[in-house]
């Protein structure tokens, strides 16, 4: 995978889609300072962790999912090396079986694609149909980094600049401690 070793302060120059530029916007008029590393899809958890040495935070996993009748959405944001298990998740927001939202909802919804959701993107979220939830143990650290509508790029914010951009779009997050499975099996 390829990645731009040049860490940039502000906004590409270059043509990116309408979305990212989009989250760009947002940024500049809420003052919100971020770094940016551009480089290859990086779709995956593994890809993104070559990109957090350079921007000096770890990545955030951001994950989309809906109930089983496919009427709420969710976007969760989870440290980026704990592991994901349905049944915690589920259990803290009192709902039945929770699994990853479609394609289709994700593009209506957030105007992106899998591999590049994060919190940046309920900017398109204006009816409000998606519900931010953030696991607590992500807020431990300084910064928070996402993707900006794509994939190509990672931005990383401050914890507290993300969440104004956050309250920027309307959305209030619901906070969650999920147990990590890990110190379960132990």
């Amino acid at each position: 995978m390829y990645i731009n070793p040049t860490v940039y302060t502000g906004r590409p120059t270059d043509d990116r889609i309408p979305q990212e530029l989009a989250v760009y916007d947002r940024l500049e008029e809420l003052n919100i300072p971020y770094l940016r590393v551009d480089h290859d899809h990086a779709d995956t958890m593994e890809a993104c962790l070559q990109i957090e040495s350079l921007l000096g935070a770890k990545i955030c996993k951001n994950l989309f999912l809906c109930n089983r009748q496919q009427t709420q959405f969710y976007l969760l944001m989870m440290p980026g090396d704990k592991p994901f298990k349905t049944k915690y998740l589920s259990a803290q927001l009192g709902c039945a079986r929770l699994s990853f939202a479609d394609e289709g909802h994700m593009k209506q919804y957030l105007q992106t694609i899998p591999g590049s959701v994060s919190a940046l993107e309920l900017l398109f979220d204006t009816e409000h149909m998606v519900q931010l939830v953030i696991d607590r143990a992500l807020l431990a650290d300084e910064f928070i980094s996402g993707h900006p509508g794509i994939s190509t790029s990672t931005l990383r914010l401050g914890r507290e600049d993300l969440l104004r951009y956050v309250a920027s779009t309307g959305h209030e997050p619901t906070y969650i401690d999920l147990p990590d499975p890990r110190e379960a099996e132990e």
